[in-house]
């Protein structure tokens, strides 16, 4: 029952990346009964509430604090990842969440949470940049076929550029072993950030050193603005090393590559880390002529946030 119910909300389920509240689902008991019986399990929607609290999901109330309104096609942006992700289930092809965690100071600052520990663990009174060691940019990336994730941490700027080098590591080292046969890979990610679907680099980054370089064909999803919870590398990778790591100094980028690795869930989530220590630049600017040398296939249903990027 409770993987039935897994399956059911797989696309409709949201968390915090910080590893702080439970997660939480848009669908209501009595859709989820219903959509049970349809698979021939009677279940009463008293039941299915009972199991979603077993399962740490939580009703949620709404706050009257934001003064922008949601934007008109975000349910249908919904639907369309939904349909994509299904047709590339099926298909075989690989299917990977992406996204920045926010940057980490690494050095002996306090790290918020607690863990347990036969002694106190003494850090400095002040989180001055002055006094890291340096920063720790991660990238994830989240394997939805696989349940598998891979953390690129940066030591500079997290751009564009440096998140499509992080989809190529990941392709160079662990996706092609998995996923031999790839012709097409679909990108799921946030409307904004350095894979957002406004900076040119993203796309010209993807077009040059993907597709050039392999001739796979790119799908990319963006989940709509103020929508980053749903995308699947925020509750399915990020909160759980926010939870792995809280309370422990990240005091070396050994440590936090270790903290990273050592995540696992009850689901068999396994994760991956490598250490990216090349100097990025922000503010690089990719011209209009530039731009006309990508092929990208912008769909006719928002086509700024559903685009594919091929050879040919």
């Amino acid at each position: 029952m409770v993987k039935l119910l897994e399956e059911l909300m797989e696309g409709d389920t949201a968390g915090d990346p910080m590893g702080k509240g439970k997660i939480w689902t848009r669908r209501s008991t009595r859709t989820l009964k219903k959509e049970c019986g349809d698979r021939g399990v009677s279940v009463c929607a008293t039941t299915v509430s009972k199991l979603l609290k077993d399962m740490d999901y939580s009703l949620r109330v709404n706050r009257k604090t934001i003064a922008e309104t949601r934007h008109p096609d975000r349910n249908r942006q919904f639907e369309i990842i939904n349909e994509t992700k299904k047709y590339f289930e099926d298909s075989g092809q690989p299917i990977i969440s992406v996204d920045s965690k926010k940057k980490e100071l690494i050095g002996n600052f306090r790290n918020e949470g607690k863990a347990w520990t036969k002694i106190v663990n003494e850090v400095l009174a002040h989180d001055f940049r002055s006094q890291a060691i340096g920063v720790g940019c991660p990238f994830g990336i989240y394997e939805l076929l696989t349940n598998l994730g891979t953390v690129i941490v940066g030591t500079s700027y997290d751009t564009p550029e440096f998140a499509v080098e992080s989809i190529k590591i990941w392709l160079d080292e662990f996706g092609w072993k998995r996923y031999p046969c790839a012709k097409e890979l679909l990108i799921l990610c946030d409307a904004g950030g350095s894979n957002g679907f406004r900076p040119r680099l993203w796309k010209y980054a993807l077009y040059q050193n993907i597709c050039k370089v392999y001739g796979l064909s790119i799908r990319i999803c963006h989940y709509p603005s103020g929508a980053s919870k749903w995308n699947p590398v925020e509750h399915r990778l990020f909160s759980f090393i926010s939870k792995n790591w809280e309370g422990n100094p990240l005091r070396s980028y050994d440590v936090m590559l270790s903290l990273i690795a050592g995540t696992t869930t009850t689901a068999g989530l396994l994760v991956q880390t490598i250490l990216n220590e090349k100097e990025y630049q922000k503010g690089i600017k990719i011209t209009d002529d530039q731009m006309k040398e990508i092929n990208i296939n912008k769909h006719s249903v928002l086509p700024d946030w559903n685009y594919t990027i091929s050879l040919n």
